[in-house]
């Protein structure tokens, strides 16, 4: 079975969303109203729509990281990780968490980063060498 994940939350902005999302992060505009904008977030559907963005906490304990929680993300090759983190330092991105290895030498080995979209909206980006290792443990 191929299936498609889609997430649905609030952004302040629809206009600072399609910068960050479409100029920043290099993903694709789909459809769009005055209230919301859908956006392929790599492969993956994400509908903005213009609202209180969803509280978020330092909570979450990941390694050596207290990470923000709820928080939205994707899991993406490294080369393409490695592609994107270098894209959003050339954009200045401010990260909570910079590009880091986590978990290294480890089953379940990655690269991470952490930032916020311009509502403050948690994004982490994972890279994994192998997806073999996603669920390894």
């Amino acid at each position: 079975m191929r299936s498609l994940f889609h997430l649905a939350y609030h952004v302040k902005d629809l206009n600072d969303c399609r910068h960050f999302y479409g100029d920043i992060l290099g993903c694709t505009e789909g459809r769009s109203t005055e209230t919301w904008v859908d956006f392929d977030f790599f492969g993956h559907q994400i509908s903005l729509h213009l609202g209180k963005p969803f509280e978020s906490t330092r909570t979450g304990k990941v390694g050596d990281h207290m990470v923000m929680m709820p928080h939205l993300g994707v899991v993406l090759p490294l080369e393409d990780w490695l592609s994107l983190a270098s894209r959003l330092e050339s954009f200045d991105v401010k990260f909570d968490i910079p590009p880091v290895v986590r978990f290294e030498g480890e089953p379940g080995e990655q690269r991470t980063m952490f930032f916020f979209d311009p509502s403050g909206n948690p994004i982490e980006v994972k890279g994994f060498k192998d997806f073999d290792g996603v669920f390894a443990h």
